[in-house]
């Protein structure tokens, strides 16, 4: 195998991590809208945390991304 497609592989491989973090901000977003939707008083508190969480997988998705970009262009 030539290093050159190890590259590829190796960037293909890494861009997994925004889909983990794409499953993980349906996650949030659904669970808060479903315990939303149970007790609507409580949604006003939780949004913080709702905000909290969706800027951390998101970063962790940015994350991913940079490391692909790194592998083949730096790399």
């Amino acid at each position: 195998m030539e290093a050159e497609a190890a590259k590829f592989i190796g960037a293909g491989l890494a861009c997994f991590g925004m889909a983990g973090a794409a499953l993980g901000l349906g996650n949030i977003f659904g669970n808060f809208l479903s315990g939303a939707l149970r007790n609507p008083s409580a949604a006003d508190g939780q949004f913080g945390r709702l905000i909290l969480g969706f800027a951390v997988t998101e970063a962790l998705g940015i994350f991913s991304l940079l490391v692909a970009l790194l592998l083949l262009f730096v790399v």
